[in-house]
Parts: C-alpha cells; sequence; structure tokens
C-alpha cells in the first residue's frame, strides 16, 4: 500500500527552526509541502521535481529549503526564522509511481506552531 509518512511537525518560538521530513513507499516524481492554517485554504509551500527543480511560496523564500533523497524516497523541509504566520498543519504531497501509472498522494499532516 502507498503511503506518506511525516515527521518533524512541533512547537517552536518564533525565530527558531524545525525539519519537516516525510517518506514515501514508493518511486516518486515531484514531492513537495503544503499547509494549511485553521480558517484558510490549503497552500503549497514548496515543490522540488525528482531532477531538481524547486518552487516557493512568496511567503517562504530565503526560510525555507526543500530537498530530497530519491534514493529514498524521502523529501525534507528545513524551515528557519519560523513566523507565527507560519502556524498550520503541514502536509507533504507527491506524485508516486507504481509500474505504468502515476497517482497523487497526501500525508496525514504534521502540526507547526511557531509561539511569540
Amino acid at each position: 500500500q502507498v503511503q506518506l509518512v511525516e515527521s518533524g511537525g512541533g512547537l517552536v518560538q518564533a525565530g527558531g527552526s524545525l525539519r519537516l521530513s516525510c517518506a514515501a513507499s514508493g518511486s516518486t516524481e515531484t514531492m513537495g509541502w503544503y499547509r494549511q492554517a485553521p480558517g484558510k485554504q490549503r497552500e503549497e509551500v514548496a515543490h522540488m521535481e525528482r531532477l531538481g527543480t524547486t518552487h516557493y511560496a512568496d511567503s517562504v523564500k530565503g526560510r525555507f529549503t526543500i530537498s530530497r533523497d530519491n534514493a529514498k524516497n524521502i523529501v525534507y523541509l528545513q524551515m528557519n526564522r519560523l513566523k507565527p504566520e507560519d502556524t498550520a498543519v503541514y502536509y507533504c504531497n507527491a506524485d508516486i509511481v507504481r509500474g505504468p501509472t502515476m497517482k497523487n498522494y497526501w500525508g496525514q499532516g504534521t502540526q507547526v506552531t511557531v509561539s511569540l
């Protein structure tokens, strides 16, 4: 069964850092992170294609870095200089390849809370 398993969320003070990890149970193409704050729509934070192209939301550019280990099918999100407005549930998203097909999957979400 295909799964995305996330880890690394938690509580941190403003200005601090956290690193999120997401491991996929199959070969992946694009992998990324989204977040959803209370009362707001889910938004993309960053994604990274298999060959290395990255994209960041304007709100996190210069503070967050996405990276991946293709051999292990893991994507990371290093979050530095965190702000209270970064508080949200962070979801991993990945295009997973199984034979001739590719499907998009979501992780279960991990809470990130940034306090003043």
